[in-house]
């Protein structure tokens, strides 16, 4: 754990893989709010890698934890600004003094860009999968769609939306808030997850409500509609990861993620230089493929392209197939830092990167 604040105290949960001297490399996970995996270690050589993950405030094993009894004091003081404050922070812990290279998914892309504006200097190269730079049309897109118009024609095509490929998983997201409130679904999910509950009727309506929200992200999440049995809801370790995702989530997208609007595009000049690969899955549900286009455009706009840009047959998880197998060959094939980087290996070919892609 490292503290990385004090009011309220917030320490963050991180783990390290691979060689010790190996090339840094820092991944974001997304949500905001989902946690840390380490499945992710196996995009990574480790024998080429220093490998490290953490879980962002609020989150995962990091502390305060957002937990129904008092989800406030885990979101005080937890923003992009805070986040981006972090990673500086566990850079000094774990004592990287050089570049590193910056692995961002989903909101972690957009949390990895956003560090990038700042602190360009530290990254020796940004990865992106499933890319997220425009928060508004995200929104809409996922949890808006025809919510407004359901009641009269439910299976009415009346705006773009992830609804039209998941109508089934849709009913249950959209059903479960009052016609007259579904203008705007954000507002009133997040108004159900702002109550403070006052008898066990309340807090168990509350956790319903987190329930379908994450279920509603989980079924849009694969190309294939994957989100857990309503048993599974009853676990208490996912009852008590879906409360924290919904809170974060709502947390971040009611405040613009804390940045003023179109803040990642409108300063892709301050980073432009560095060698960044994208992924993207051309299905995906969550940050659509033009989300990836408007990033590539942004880029071109200010005269460069990306290193390399893969659009895979799949949808918005980075361990989809298509998605797996085009991060491990950016992972395996990128440039060895400079000699007077960070990694201080043997490079010789008893240290080249794996041949074993994950699976």
């Amino acid at each position: 754990m490292i503290c990385v604040d004090d009011f309220p105290r917030h320490e963050i949960y991180w783990e390290e893989y691979g060689f010790p001297d190996g090339e840094p490399v820092v991944f974001l996970h997304g949500g905001p709010g989902g946690a840390s995996e380490p499945e992710v270690v196996r995009f990574f050589d480790p024998h080429r890698y220093r490998i490290i993950l953490f879980d962002q405030r609020g989150c995962g094993r990091s502390s305060p934890l957002v937990s129904q009894d008092d989800p406030r004091t885990a979101l005080r003081n937890n923003t992009t600004s805070h986040l981006i404050r972090d990673i500086v922070n566990i850079r000094s812990a774990l004592d990287i003094k050089g570049k590193m290279h910056l692995f961002g998914a989903s909101w972690g892309s957009a949390l990895a860009m956003a560090y990038a504006v700042q602190h360009s200097e530290t990254i020796q190269t940004l990865i992106l999968q499933g890319v997220f730079v425009d928060l508004d049309s995200s929104l809409k897109y996922i949890y808006q769609g025809n919510a407004d118009s359901y009641e009269d024609n439910p299976h009415k095509v009346t705006a773009p939306g992830a609804y039209v490929f998941y109508p089934s998983p849709w009913r249950n997201f959209v059903e479960f808030i009052p016609p007259n409130k579904r203008h705007d679904m954000l507002k009133a999910y997040k108004e159900i997850f702002d109550m403070t509950p006052t008898n066990r009727s309340e807090r168990d309506f509350q956790m319903e409500a987190a329930a379908t929200w994450f279920r509603w992200g989980c079924a849009i999440g694969n190309l294939v509609s994957d989100p857990p049995p309503e048993e599974a809801m009853k676990q208490p370790a996912l009852a008590v990861k879906a409360f924290c995702s919904a809170q974060i989530e709502t947390h971040y997208f009611s405040n613009n993620l804390f940045m003023e609007p179109s803040y990642i595009l409108n300063h892709v000049p301050s980073f432009s230089h560095l060698p960044i690969h994208i992924v993207h899955g051309r299905f995906d549900q969550v940050c659509p493929i033009s989300q990836a286009q408007a990033f590539v455009n942004a880029l071109e706009k200010a005269g460069t392209r990306p290193a390399s840009c893969a659009i895979t047959v799949a949808g918005h998880d980075l361990f989809e197939r298509g998605t797996c197998l085009a991060l491990s060959s950016v992972i395996k094939n990128l440039p060895p830092m400079n000699a007077d980087g960070p990694c201080r290996q043997n490079r010789s070919n008893n240290h080249a990167p794996s041949e074993t892609s994950p699976t």
